[in-house]
């Protein structure tokens, strides 16, 4: 089984969604480790969101900003969070990225409110 402390050390990681004719897209994302999930933070008006919602199946690496995967990517199923949690998860990814956090949040305000998915690994 795949450890989660392996990756909480890196800035970004690939998350694959789907499209409904199955094809894959890759996103790199700032993420946080919560228990036993992955947490990504993104705007609900985004294209992964849309995916999301049609299919939860994901798969995630580890990868650059530019998003060359660094490992073999490893399947799981994405829920989107409640509002309660979103604010939780924005706490921590606050904290983790600092101020490019902030800069991020007004440079994609145009891209709909502040929505937290979650990440287990099958």
């Amino acid at each position: 089984m795949f450890n989660l402390d392996e990756i909480k050390s890196e800035k970004y990681i690939s998350l694959e969604t789907y499209r409904k004719n199955n094809q894959a897209v890759k996103t790199p994302v700032w993420f946080v480790i919560k228990s036993d999930s992955i947490i990504i933070v993104t705007r609900d008006q985004t294209g992964k969101i849309k995916r999301l919602r049609n299919n939860q199946k994901v798969k995630i690496a580890t990868c650059s900003i530019k998003g060359k995967i660094s490992m073999a990517p490893i399947p799981g199923i994405a829920q989107i969070l409640t509002e309660k949690e979103t604010k939780e998860a924005v706490k921590l990814r606050d904290k983790k990225y600092g101020f490019f956090s902030k800069i991020s949040k007004f440079l994609t305000r145009n891209k709909g409110n502040l929505l937290a998915i979650s990440v287990k690994i099958d």
